[in-house]
Parts: C-alpha cells; sequence; structure tokens
C-alpha cells in the first residue's frame, strides 16, 4: 500500500484589537483577535503545515504568499481545502490530525469539539484530535500577547476504490 508519513506543523500570531478570533475554523467570542494576512487561525495554519510537510510539499508562506491579495483575509479553511487538494494531487490522504493550541485566553474548551467537526469535515477525515492548554502566565504567550498552535499530520498514499 505505501508508506505513511507525517508532518509536523507549528505556527504563532499577535492577539489585536479589531479582528474576530477565529480558531479552528470557528468564530471564538473575545475581544481579540488574531493579526494575519487571512483569518490569522493558528490551528487550521499549523495543521495546513504538518500536511504539507509530510507530503514535502513546502510550508504554507510557499502556496499562499502572505502578500498576495487573494488571500487577503480569506478563511483558513478555504487554505486547508486547497492543501487537501495539493495532497490528493500528489497521490496523498490524511489519515489523522492531532494539535494542541496555546493560548492564556479565552478558555477553548467549549469550542473544540466544533472545531474537529470543521477540521475533519474540510480533510474527509474520521476523526481530528484538538486540545487546548495554557503557558501557565509564562512568557509573551502566558502574558496574553499571542496565541499558538502545534499540529502533526499523519497521511497515506491514497487508496484506490475497489469496481464490484
Amino acid at each position: 500500500m505505501g508508506e505513511v508519513r507525517v508532518g509536523l506543523g507549528i505556527d504563532f500570531h499577535r492577539l489585536v484589537v479589531g479582528r474576530k478570533l477565529i480558531l479552528g475554523g470557528v468564530e471564538v467570542p473575545f475581544e481579540l483577535g488574531l493579526l494575519g494576512h487571512s483569518d490569522g487561525d493558528v490551528v487550521l495554519h499549523a495543521i495546513c503545515d504538518a500536511l504539507l510537510g509530510a507530503a514535502a510539499l513546502g510550508d504554507i508562506g510557499q502556496h499562499f504568499p502572505p502578500g498576495d491579495p487573494e488571500y487577503k483575509g480569506i478563511s483558513s479553511l478555504r487554505l486547508l481545502s486547497r492543501v487537501r487538494f495539493f495532497l490528493e494531487e500528489e497521490g496523498y490522504e490524511p489519515v489523522q490530525v492531532d494539535c494542541v493550541v496555546v493560548a492564556q485566553a479565552p478558555r477553548l474548551a467549549p469550542y473544540i469539539p466544533r472545531m474537529r467537526e470543521r477540521i475533519a469535515e474540510t480533510l474527509g477525515v474520521g476523526e481530528v484530535s484538538i486540545k487546548a492548554t495554557t503557558p501557565e502566565g509564562m512568557g509573551p504567550l502566558g502574558g496574553g500577547e499571542g496565541i499558538a498552535a502545534w499540529a502533526v499530520a499523519l497521511i497515506r498514499p491514497k487508496r484506490r476504490k475497489r469496481r464490484t
């Protein structure tokens, strides 16, 4: 069947006034949002990089340059969908995604089930793991200056459909 491959992704964005907070494709009510050329969704950006890395296809910045007006304000769910397409073009399919979000605030637990659903739907996988932790007040993330996410993705060669 071919080899499974694994990739790692990481992303950080500053929190700023005047932007919506979008994480895992879900709007999270909060007084600050993530600064970025797109919607700034660190969860999806880390997952995109993990998937691209597993397929040795570079990184999110190569495929969706931050200065390109086409991606200004774009939903990162659309970027994730494009990454899935890139994988399929190379003969791969996602198998599993695991992501941890590091944020001092807001509390993310109530939003994680919907994040998992949105990501699983976009990738066409059965289940996605999303976890959240706080930096316990340490460093810039602990001071509430930003949010970060780390992701690991597993891909495999795409299965061919059997004729019946």
